[in-house]
């Protein structure tokens, strides 16, 4: 099939997360990816009308295998754990790289950083990109650093999703913050990233890149009755609910050009997602990086769908570019540059 006189790839692969509830500490955590599967063959209906072959793969011990006897022409790669693992999603790209498959998004180091947000913050703040200030626990016993100032939220430092962000998150004491440290190791694990809370808006942004990067930028509106929260942000129930708040457009050329060098220095590609916080001063604060967000149409309910809806971009439109830019990038051709929004963007 021809698009605009550029012929889409015969056969796609898409590879999605394998997920077993065994896997995953939590049910929150397990929530976050039970539907992988379902998300992937919505795309993967997507493709079938632009008359595309497609092969649905788990990120299991037997996609090696299967992607050698398939050779698909490119690979969507939706992974967002490997037995539960998150850090774990890097491998797939090792993978596709073996085989000299071409595939979407982010390479091995981009994934990699993605699930560590404390190199994250290192790197952005290095580059001069506002990041709140922050600290890693690796046990609940390590000295705090002085120089913070609470309210203090904790995060789960290799886990996306808002897993364990609750109200409980914000420590407004030492001891609060301590017992919430303790806690997340101890289920989960890993170190956890201790920051600043920003009082204010948040936003988040959508960068897509074709020829140039384009960055759409949508604020979280909340209903009325939650304004008079004593802290206001996108809880792990908001972002995993319906009609828990909705997005309205925000410009900002400062915050565009931060999103696209926050994007160059992590190493993504393709697409990605930031977390952003607004102060009542108008300072910028990245509180979050995804170089591999959910990725569908608006039907999937997914960041990306509902803030690029509001810019009227067409997923459709959208799928056709990526894979012929994936391809493109394959072969050392200049890529083609995205749809055209009736709203601006740079």
């Amino acid at each position: 099939m021809k698009t605009n006189g550029f012929h889409l790839p015969k056969k796609v692969g898409i590879i999605y997360s394998e997920v077993k509830r065994k896997y995953f500490p939590t049910e929150a955590q397990y929530l976050t990816e039970k539907d992988a599967y379902h998300d992937a063959r919505v795309v993967a209906k997507y493709l079938r009308r632009m008359k595309i072959r497609v092969h649905l793969y788990p990120g299991d011990a037997t996609l090696p295998g299967r992607l050698r006897h398939d050779r698909p022409s490119v690979v969507l790669n939706l992974v967002g754990s490997v037995k539960g693992n998150e850090y774990l999603a890097s491998s797939i790209p090792g993978i596709l790289e073996l085989l000299d498959l071409p595939y979407t998004g982010a390479g091995i180091l981009g994934e990699a950083l993605c699930y560590n947000k404390f190199l994250v913050k290192k790197l952005l703040e290095q580059n001069g990109i506002p990041v709140p200030r922050y600290q890693l626990f690796n046990t609940a016993l390590d000295q705090l650093d002085p120089t913070l100032r609470f309210p203090l939220i904790s995060k789960l430092n290799e886990i996306h999703g808002a897993v364990e962000i609750t109200k409980n998150a914000v420590s407004e004491t030492e001891k609060h913050l301590r017992e919430r440290v303790k806690f997340l190791i101890e289920t989960y694990n890993q170190p956890v990233l201790v920051e600043e809370f920003i009082v204010g808006r948040e936003l988040t942004a959508m960068l897509l890149e074709g020829l140039n990067k384009k960055v759409y930028v949508g604020e979280k509106v909340f209903p009325k009755k939650r304004q008079k929260d004593k802290y206001l942000f996108a809880a792990f129930e908001d972002q995993w609910e319906k009609d828990t708040f909705h997005y309205q457009k925000y410009h900002d050329p400062l915050l565009r050009d931060y999103v696209k060098k926050a994007f160059e220095i992590t190493d993504m590609a393709d697409y990605a997602k930031f977390d952003i916080r607004l102060d009542s001063s108008g300072r910028y604060y990245f509180i979050d990086s995804n170089s591999n967000p959910a990725f569908g149409p608006k039907e999937l309910d997914c960041a990306l769908a509902n803030i690029l809806d509001l810019y009227d971009i067409n997923f459709t439109e959208i799928l056709k570019r990526l894979l012929l830019n994936t391809i493109r990038d394959s072969q050392g051709k200049e890529r083609l540059p995205l749809v055209k929004s009736k709203h601006s963007a740079a």
